[in-house]
């Protein structure tokens, strides 16, 4: 009998980074089991190969990318090697690649890129980049108050700016109305964003603004995305968004609908 060959690359089933790097977000703050749309297959096949490496019970190998799933993948990043942001349980371009090995091939690859300086702050690439394509929708310029990588920088901020993907925005200046359509700019090119104002916690005027999907959020910026998709404000009070409203699309989608 002649001995079996790996499967090669072309013959494996696909994982949408994308799509999965979504559901991982948004499952967790679901108060049910609804799967995020077009995430089922991918979500599916992460969760198998994670219960062949024995970190995730049968029990969640559903489609869906809940917390149990999120906590399995945390260990894998960490069986890797990784520390700190790079084993927050959101799917990285390399672990993900790595857990396909022999069992699935990914597409869609979603990297937060190297870190830059703005305004005195530190962010990565993509937040750059998406920060650039809202100011070229409003046609001036945005001044940051908080940048990302910033663990304990603002306890105000709960951990969001402890990763990458997560601004403040400086509204000093602006109307309300104003502050409203910097926001929305933000929210069209796939930031979760909302203007806060001092009735609402220990801070001053301010947009909070996430980058949907960056690899690098923090778990509480995480769960501020995920919030955001089920319609609420990122606050821990879990209260209706009251930003204007947006088609939600993450930067890739934005950029494939130019």
């Amino acid at each position: 009998m002649a001995a079996s060959t790996p499967a090669a690359a072309s013959d494996l089933p696909t994982v949408n980074m994308e799509a999965t790097v979504k559901a991982a977000q948004i499952d967790p703050r679901r108060a049910d089991d609804t799967l995020t749309s077009g995430a089922r297959a991918s979500v599916l096949a992460v969760e198998q190969a994670l219960q062949a490496r024995h970190l995730l019970d049968a029990t969640w190998v559903d489609g869906y990318f809940g917390s149990k799933t999120v906590e399995a993948y945390g260990k894998y990043q960490q069986s890797l090697g990784f520390t700190g942001l790079d084993a927050n349980g959101l799917p990285g371009k390399t672990s993900l690649t790595s857990l396909g090995t022999g069992r699935f091939t990914v597409t869609h690859p979603i990297a937060p890129g190297g870190r830059v300086a703005r305004d005195g702050y530190v962010v990565d690439a993509r937040t750059d980049a998406m920060l650039k394509e809202a100011e070229s929708l409003l046609g001036r310029r945005l001044r940051l108050d908080q940048g990302s990588y910033n663990p304990g920088g603002d306890p105000t901020s709960a951990g969001t700016h402890d990763g990458g993907g997560v601004v403040d925005i400086n509204v000093d200046g602006m109307t309300s109305t104003r502050r409203r359509t910097v926001a929305k700019a933000l929210r069209q090119v796939g930031f979760a964003a909302w203007v806060r104002s001092p009735s609402q916690g220990n801070w001053p005027w301010h947009i909070h603004a996430v980058a949907i999907s960056d690899t690098d959020l923090s778990t509480p910026a995480q769960h501020q995305v995920g919030d955001y998709y089920l319609g609420l404000n990122g606050l821990a009070n879990r209260a209706a968004d009251d930003g204007p409203r947006v088609a939600i699309h993450t930067w890739e989608e934005y950029l494939r609908l130019q």
